[in-house]
């Protein structure tokens, strides 16, 4: 159990946009024997979920909001080095190739799951924002990925994921690659609709149907 006091300046350093400090907690943190995972699941990914709904609620500003979420990045990176010298945190952990799709400019919250993926031992080939169907099966197949995630952040663009899944049944591809879709509009109602394997309503939940779809505990 992680030391309440570093939960709550986890969110802090997030909120008031200190990298600095947010870097040396995550240092400091591994190198006293910590697991960077549980940093990770118990105080930054709340911490950016708190910053998130403080921008929601108009407390806090877009220049703000983009300046935590590439705090996240900097912990991530130095979260995944440190697993990466582990023993064995990324056997057989599955490749995942992430897009939010075509038409769609918003991929910050796209950022957070991809972050929580990384910091979960996944290999991610992120694709960004505004990313075409044909770039999405295309780049899933050059990675041999196991799982696509993609995102909608608008009514005007959840079609695509529906052009997704219907593009992977007419190649044969659907038994080989599973989907999972997410976004603010998006609905379980509307992924059982389009086809899809998954359907994620946050970061945390979407970790946990990729667990499921590769048999991971």
């Amino acid at each position: 159990m992680i030391d309440k006091s570093i939960i709550e300046e986890t969110a802090e350093v997030l909120i008031k946009v200190n990298k600095v400090r947010a870097i040396e907690i995550v240092k400091n943190f591994i190198n006293e024997g910590g697991n960077p995972l549980d940093l990770m699941e118990e105080g930054f990914i709340p911490g950016i979920n708190a910053t998130g709904d403080l921008f929601g609620r108009g407390k806090l500003f877009l220049p703000e909001l983009i300046q935590a979420a590439d705090i996240m990045k900097e912990v991530t990176d130095i979260i995944n080095e440190a697993l990466a010298g582990g023993s064995d945190i990324k056997k057989e952990r599955g490749t995942i190739v992430v897009a939010t799709v075509q038409g769609d400019v918003h991929d910050i919250g796209k950022c957070i799951v991809v972050s929580l993926m990384k910091a979960n031992g996944f290999t991610v080939h992120d694709l960004g924002r505004d990313v075409a169907t044909d770039k999405i099966i295309e780049s899933a197949l050059a990675v041999n990925a196991d799982i696509i995630g993609t995102c909608a952040l608008l009514t005007t663009t959840m079609p695509r994921q529906k052009d997704l899944e219907d593009a992977l049944k007419s190649e044969g591809l659907k038994d080989r690659i599973k989907t999972v879709v997410g976004g603010a509009p998006v609905t379980p109602r509307w992924a059982s609709r389009i086809g899809a394997d998954g359907y994620a309503k946050n970061a945390q939940d979407g970790i946990v149907k990729i667990k499921e779809f590769l048999g991971i505990e």
